[in-house]
């Protein structure tokens, strides 16, 4: 049933100890506070990739616009080398950033707690960057949709 729920799609990427990015796609991201800037996250514990982006403290939130189904399979996937063919930048927060998203976030670890089998992961808003155009990539009945708002 939760399934007809529609999601944006985000991709959570942070640097690794030698300076290559690490990260995961998440659908359960939202604002949190505005005094002080916080966002939440929830991440299964069982992602390989979590520990990584918790490491480093700061993280990239990058929200993905409708053309970048192909980001989000990638990083969606386990495996060594997610990156691999997927356009990306260091912000100056240490943060990773996916070019072209419709927007991104620059976070940096505030607080983790246990929710069953997930984490409920708040991070402080460093900065934040939009693009003024473009469609949201979301998720709906286990499947990409897109959707367009004018």
């Amino acid at each position: 049933m939760l399934g007809r729920f529609a999601s944006g799609i985000t991709v959570v990427a942070a640097l690794d100890e030698s300076g290559g990015p690490v990260g995961l796609a998440c659908q359960s991201f939202a604002s949190l506070s505005l005094d002080p800037p916080l966002v939440l996250l929830c991440v299964g514990k069982n992602s390989s990739s979590w520990p990584k982006v918790e490491r480093a403290r700061r993280f990239g939130v990058s929200i993905l616009a409708a053309d970048q189904a192909a980001t989000c399979a990638a990083l969606g996937r386990k495996g060594a080398d997610k990156f691999a063919g997927v356009d990306w930048e260091r912000t100056g927060n240490d943060a990773v950033r996916i070019n072209n998203a419709l927007a991104t976030v620059d976070c940096e670890l505030y607080a983790v707690h246990e929710a069953g089998d997930h984490y409920v992961i708040t991070a402080r808003v460093l900065d934040l960057a939009a693009r003024e155009d473009g469609s949201p990539l979301l998720y709906f009945r286990s499947d990409y949709a897109t959707g367009v708002f004018t």
